[in-house]
């Protein structure tokens, strides 16, 4: 049975661009993840690729891979290819990064 996974919305997640390399694609892109926010809304999420972030502003509290993070302003964060994870905005303003999503 495939379980489907809770769906983020266009208003939160922003594709800048995507492009393909020989063995590689990319897709780099902006959040901006609302104060009180939880991504997904239930339980944890997962993706083929690797995740790089960088948060621009605000801060972040979730779990990766089984272990509790928190990350702010100024900080990198790394997941892996198909680690399970969610995250929280449990401050006061909207929390913004960019990401890139790397798939070999």
């Amino acid at each position: 049975m495939k379980i489907e996974q809770p769906k983020v919305t266009d208003e939160i997640v922003q594709s800048l661009f995507k492009d393909k390399f020989e063995g590689a694609e990319v897709d780099f892109g902006f959040v901006s993840i609302p104060a009180g926010e939880r991504l997904p809304l239930e339980g944890t999420t997962f993706h083929e690729e690797q995740e790089y972030s960088f948060i621009i502003k605000g801060a972040l509290s979730g779990v990766s891979g089984g272990k509790p993070y928190t990350i702010k302003a100024g900080e990198a964060s790394y997941i892996p290819a198909g680690e399970p994870h969610w995250c929280v905005n449990e401050g006061d303003e909207a929390c913004e990064l960019v990401f890139a999503l790397v798939k070999v």
